[in-house]
């Protein structure tokens, strides 16, 4: 159970606590407009900066130097290079720092430092600001800072210019969490006047305080209950299924809470869901819909709803750009963004079949069954099936190893998604003899 250990004892929640204050005044001193558009710009990269060093270290270079190197790059290329060029630049440097990771932890067979981890953690948001941004600049949504590197402007002029990029890239309420701020909601947030700034308000944070408390002490009795169980190595048959149920119980608890922690933080500077959006800017979404989550009978309902900026990242640059395939090729994309341990390319990849299996079982079921004792039985057996599904994605996601895929695999829990691949592969030759 190491790796469930490390997982729940991660301090990224005392980081984020930490910075809290800091977001608070900030929104004050905008709201009292004590700050120039400049000096926000500074606070909030000064932020970043040091609550980096603080959780990571000496690592945090590995977040800053990409971060350099996307401005650079922002303020040199045209629109319709930036985008591939800032793409092709951080997903390899992310690529090669989990490649570190993969060779401390397979080959050395050495337990990484907890800062290490944090920082991974926060190279993989940043990419979603990289990405979001060059996005951004290549559709005309945002303009590119003039001139270029090459022009014959002076240094300070330079560094005026590409202040937003840098305080954007590692502005601190979103370095270690927190759904995926876009750039133009960033700078209408940085820029606005204090009249429409927005006030915070006492209960709404009190109300998700009680929410992280309540996931807190579930989180704790049911750590509680997986501790004394016989976990994956030891289960046996039909134990097996009950083993991955609550294990997976426990990731999301930790899930739900560390997004509301996130959300919080970002509501407390003034990023949230008060600020008001820009035209053709999709709107604030928070990461955590814990009552779709928890009772929704759709696989693919669930996919949208995990993590949602993410999900909505991944859809706007994999998903919507994909001409054959682009579930896949977005599934595939995510695995890689993660890591590519062998428990994610698994996972991610049950995750993508699942899916398009859940689609079809739901419209041929749509068009069959009409009496509602009929309905009421499909949605509770397709609830029960989806959340243990979820269960064995989530499991081979998160413990990664191959030793401990392999037995995932060969327990009883492969049931659930074999029969949605049986199901998957009969509708499809029935749908292709109605067609």
């Amino acid at each position: 159970m190491d790796w469930l250990q490390q997982f729940f004892l991660h301090p990224v929640s005392l980081y984020q606590g930490a910075a809290f204050p800091f977001a608070l005044l900030f929104n004050y001193l905008c709201i009292m407009d004590s700050f120039s558009t400049r000096a926000r710009y500074l606070f909030l990269l000064a932020g970043g900066g040091a609550l980096a060093l603080a959780a990571m270290g000496s690592f945090a270079l590995l977040v800053f130097i990409p971060a350099f190197c996307t401005v650079v790059l922002v303020s040199s290329l045209g629109p319709q290079e930036v985008h591939r060029q800032t793409f092709f630049f951080q997903m390899s440097w992310q690529t090669l720092c989990h490649l570190g990771l993969h060779y401390t932890e397979y080959y050395l067979q050495e337990t990484p430092s907890t800062r290490f981890y944090i920082t991974l953690s926060s190279l993989m948001l940043l990419t979603q600001r990289v990405t979001s941004l060059s996005l951004d600049i290549c559709e005309g949504k945002v303009e590119a800072a003039g001139g270029g590197i090459q022009s014959r402007s002076s240094l300070s002029e330079h560094l005026c210019k590409a202040l937003p990029y840098f305080s954007y890239l590692l502005f601190f309420p979103a370095l270690l969490g927190g759904p995926l701020c876009s750039f133009q909601r960033f700078q209408a947030r940085v820029q606005g006047p204090s009249s429409l700034c927005s006030r915070i308000s006492f209960w709404a944070l009190t109300w998700r305080g009680l929410q992280i408390l309540g996931l807190e002490c579930l989180k704790v009795a049911l750590s509680w209950v997986v501790s004394e169980g016989a976990g994956l190595t030891g289960c046996q048959q039909l134990e097996c299924i009950y083993v991955m149920w609550s294990t997976a119980g426990l990731f999301k608890l930790t899930y739900y809470s560390h997004w509301i922690l996130d959300d919080s933080l970002l509501q407390a500077a003034g990023f949230g869901s008060g600020l008001s959006s820009s035209p053709g800017e999709e709107g604030y979404i928070p990461d955590a819909d814990i009552w779709t989550l928890e009772t929704t009978h759709r696989i693919s309902l669930f996919t949208r709803k995990w993590n949602q900026s993410t999900a909505r990242w991944l859809r706007r640059l994999i998903f919507q750009h994909s001409r054959g395939w682009p579930l896949l090729q977005t599934f595939a994309f995510s695995a890689w963004w993660h890591g590519l341990h062998p428990g994610q390319v698994l996972g991610f990849f049950c995750w993508a079949v699942m899916v398009e299996a859940d689609y079809l079982i739901h419209t041929f079921a749509n068009l069959f069954i009409r009496s509602w004792p009929m309905r009421l039985l499909y949605r509770a057996l397709t609830w029960v099936h989806t959340q243990l599904i979820i269960a064995y994605i989530m499991l081979a996601v998160e413990v990664r190893s191959l030793s401990s895929v392999w037995l995932l695999c060969n327990s009883y829990n492969s049931f659930f998604p074999m029969m949605y691949c049986i199901l998957l592969f009969l509708l499809l030759k029935t749908k292709h003899k109605f067609n």
